[in-house]
């Protein structure tokens, strides 16, 4: 039995592997604390619960869902998007469920990339915008993301036959691994980048809410001339605890959603109704428990920040996002070492930069996604392991 070529060409995935080491570990006798993964330990809040236990009793949620997703929660998308970014979204023809924003992300390129087109992707990044590129038989072209540029791709560094070449640019802000923001100025040069080159803009905002000291995230498709160029996931993964139910959505250029759509009709059959009555509940009901989940990983951030710089790490406070990217202890030459020797030596999972691409070595990924309590407690082993 012989794999196809592109799955020869698809690396381990980053998160899949953390899950066999920890498994590993575990069978060892371990205590794992995993600060790998970004998977809120938060619950869901209650009335999202008791709204999809109501759905879930209604026969008429059994079947066969709309492809595209239930009007009613396209709306309640659009109204969310209304109500806190200011931009309007024709519900029917602008917006389109997903199942879990990952999905959507991952069949976008199947919809604009043929064999050997070229898809700009950040690096480090969530690796599904290069394997994306990869399964549609395209070619994916890094776009560093580098300290001294705050974290945010060089557009202008981009070669210009390479960028005439590309069909789909990815972008993440709030960004995962790196926690960078980014203003309507750069959104601005994404757009004017987008119309000089022809090039489909897709920006996957999926930690628009995980924000701390006042900071409000801004929108890409916020900036004028945004809608002609692109479109932008949104999940309810992050903000709402989410994670496990796999429910999100898209909104942007029509033409665009029309493309993803016809993709979806033919791998899919839609998210089942009962998570879109939730979903209708999260976007549309009290949203007290997302700024109360805000403070606990605030908290919690303040926290390990404050833990690592007693160890000597050099770490700051990000602004948005449950994660902390910071620069491996000078002693190691690999994340992968640091990352090998933190769970060996003290039970404790970091995400080894590398797995995020080439340009994240020398850095590693801490998500805050544990209770104050097994934080502190892998603070404690970090020092006692003599890892500073």
């Amino acid at each position: 039995m012989r794999y196809a070529s592109r799955i020869k060409k698809i690396p381990p995935y980053l998160f899949a592997e953390i899950d066999r080491a920890i498994a590993a570990k575990r069978s060892e006798g371990v205590d794992v604390i995993s600060l790998g993964v970004g998977d809120p330990d938060i619950p869901t809040p209650a009335n999202i619960v008791e709204k999809i236990k109501e759905a879930v009793d209604d026969s008429l949620n059994h079947r066969y869902p709309s492809y595209n997703g239930m009007l009613s929660f396209r709306t309640a998308a659009a109204g969310w998007y209304k109500r806190r970014f200011g931009v309007s979204f024709d519900p029917e023809s602008e917006v389109i469920a997903l199942i879990g924003s990952k999905e959507g992300i991952a069949h976008i390129p199947l919809a604009f990339i043929d064999s050997g087109d070229v898809a700009l992707v950040p690096d480090p990044a969530y690796p599904v915008y290069k394997i994306g590129t990869v399964l549609a038989d395209g070619v994916p072209v890094e776009m560093p993301l580098l300290e001294e540029n705050g974290f945010k791709p060089d557009l202008g560094s981009i070669d210009k036959k390479t960028a005439q070449k590309a069909k789909l640019l990815f972008l993440n802000y709030p960004n995962n691994p790196t926690s960078a923001t980014a203003g309507l100025d750069f959104f601005k040069e994404v757009v004017d980048f987008a119309q000089d080159n022809d090039v489909v803009i897709c920006h996957d905002a999926p930690y628009t809410e995980v924000v701390f000291g006042g900071y409000k995230s801004k929108s890409f498709m916020e900036v004028r001339n945004a809608k002609e160029v692109g479109v932008e996931f949104h999940s309810l993964s992050k903000t709402y605890n989410m994670t496990g139910w796999r429910i999100g959505f898209v909104v942007g250029n029509s033409e665009v959603i029309a493309g993803l759509g016809k993709i979806k009709e033919n791998i899919d059959s839609g998210a089942f109704q009962a998570v879109q009555y939730a979903g209708i509940e999260a976007l549309e009901g009290p949203q007290d428990a997302v700024r109360e989940n805000m403070k606990v990983f605030e908290q919690r951030r303040d926290l390990m920040v404050e833990g690592f710089q007693d160890l000597g790490w050099d770490v700051s406070k990000p602004k948005a996002t449950f994660y902390l990217w910071f620069k491996i202890p000078a002693s190691y030459t690999s994340s992968m070492d640091f990352a090998s020797d933190l769970l060996d030596n003290a039970g404790v999972v970091l995400t080894p930069g590398v797995g995020f691409g080439r340009y994240g070595e020398g850095y590693v990924r801490c998500s805050l996604t544990q209770s104050m309590e097994r934080l502190k407690e892998a603070l404690e082993r970090i020092k006692a392991a003599g890892i500073n």
